[in-house]
C-alpha cells in the first residue's frame, strides 16, 4: 500500500471518530510519526500538540509496578512480602496472607473501591468522599479500609484498583518518599520523561489537556469534578505521547530495572482471556511463539489511553486522548496500517 494513502486512511479514521489527542509511533528507537488532533482546551480553542500532557488513568499502573520491582531489587521487600509485614495500617477485614504478588496480579481479593461490575459511573464515588480531598494514596483509605474481602486471596484474576493504592502505600512506607516524588525520581527522570508527572487538576502545568465528557445533548463538560484532584498509584499520571515512547525504550533497554527484574515484570502470570494474560506490568497478548505485544490501557471520564509494544518488531504505538472514547479504535487503525498490512 502507498505510504501516503495509508496515512490518509488514518486521517479519515480520526475525522470519523472525531478523535481528540496525540499519537506517537516509534520503531527501533526512532520516531516514525507524531501527530495530534482536536483541542486541549475547547473554550479557548487551544489545539492539542505533540508535547501536550494527557492523563492516562490506569495506564500509569505500570509505574507503580516498576516502583515495587525496584524495591524488590534493592532487597527491601520481596514479591511474597505480606501487607501486614510492611504497612502499619489496620485493615480489619483483610486476609493477613495477602502478598505483594497478589496485589500486582489482581488476585488479592481486596474490596475494589471502584468495582466496575457494581458501578458504571465513576462520579458516584465522590458522593461519599469529595474528590477535592483525594490528593494522595492515603486519601483513598475511607473508600475501602473497613470493607470486607470480595474474594479469596490468591483466587482468579479480577481487575482491582484498591490493590494498587495499597502498593503505593507500600512504596511510600518502604522508601520513605511521597509516591509521586518516588516515581518522578526513579522512573520519569531516568527515562527522560521530562514532561510527565502527577499533577493536581486545579494546578495543571502548561501544555496539559483538559479532559472532556460528552453530555446527552451532544455538548461537552470538563472532567474536573469527575476524578480525584490528583492521580496516584492506581492511575492518573500526566504524560506526553513521546514520553511514553521513551518510557518503553528505557524499560526494554534495562535503564529502569535490571534485565532479570524487567523480565520478571513482563512475565505472563494470570490468564485473562484466550490469548490475553496479565503480568506484574500489565496485559499482554500471547501466541505459541511467545509475547506478541505488551498492552497498556486507561479509561476515566474524559480520559482514554492505549499503548502497545511489539517486542519482535521493536515497535511502540501510543494513543492518548482527552475524551472518553476512540483511543482503542485509533490504535486498531494504526495497527492495520503498519502491523497487519
Amino acid at each position: 500500500m502507498n505510504k501516503q494513502l495509508s496515512w490518509n486512511n488514518l486521517i479519515e479514521k480520526q475525522q470519523e471518530l472525531q478523535f481528540s489527542g496525540s499519537i506517537h509511533l516509534r520503531k527501533k528507537g526512532k520516531t516514525i510519526l507524531s501527530d495530534s488532533y482536536g483541542y486541549a482546551n475547547h473554550s479557548e480553542k487551544i489545539e492539542n500538540q505533540t508535547n501536550t500532557r494527557f492523563s492516562i488513568a490506569s495506564g500509569s499502573k505500570i509505574f507503580t509496578a516498576i516502583a515495587i520491582c525496584k524495591l524488590v531489587e534493592e532487597e527491601k521487600i520481596t514479591f511474597d512480602t505480606k501487607i501486614v509485614d510492611c504497612l502499619n495500617i489496620k485493615f480489619p477485614y483483610f486476609d493477613e496472607n495477602i502478598t505483594i504478588h497478589h496485589l500486582l496480579t489482581h488476585t488479592s481479593g481486596v474490596p475494589d473501591y471502584f468495582d466496575e461490575e457494581e458501578m458504571d459511573d465513576f462520579e458516584m464515588l465522590w458522593e461519599r468522599l469529595p474528590m477535592y480531598r483525594v490528593r494522595s494514596a492515603k486519601d483513598f483509605l475511607p473508600l475501602f479500609q473497613y470493607e470486607k474481602m470480595q474474594a479469596e486471596a490468591g483466587g482468579s484474576f479480577k481487575y482491582n484498583n484498591t490493590g494498587y493504592i495499597i502498593l503505593g502505600l507500600i512504596v511510600e512506607s518502604i522508601s520513605g518518599m511521597d509516591f509521586a516524588s518516588y516515581i518522578e525520581k526513579n522512573i520519569f527522570q531516568p527515562a527522560g520523561m521530562s514532561e510527565s508527572g502527577y499533577f493536581s487538576m486545579d494546578e495543571l502545568p502548561g501544555n496539559a489537556a483538559i479532559g472532556y465528557i460528552e453530555k446527552p445533548d451532544g455538548t461537552w463538560k470538563s472532567n474536573v469534578f469527575s476524578l480525584p484532584a490528583k492521580g496516584g498509584p492506581d492511575g492518573g499520571a500526566y504524560v506526553t505521547a513521546p514520553d511514553i515512547g521513551m518510557f518503553w525504550d528505557a524499560l526494554m533497554n534495562n535503564r529502569l530495572l535490571s534485565e532479570k527484574m524487567a523480565q520478571s515484570l513482563l512475565t505472563p502470570r494470570e490468564k485473562v482471556a484466550d490469548d490475553i494474560f496479565y503480568g506484574y506490568g500489565g496485559y499482554m497478548e500471547l501466541n505459541e511463539q511467545g509475547v506478541v505485544k505488551y498492552i497498556q490501557m486507561g479509561y476515566d471520564p474524559g480520559v482514554n489511553y492505549r499503548s502497545v509494544f511489539y517486542p519482535d518488531l521493536d515497535l511502540i504505538i501510543v494513543v492518548c486522548s482527552n475524551k472518553s472514547e476512540s483511543a482503542y479504535e485509533m490504535l486498531i487503525e494504526i495497527e492495520s496500517l503498519i502491523v497487519n498490512k
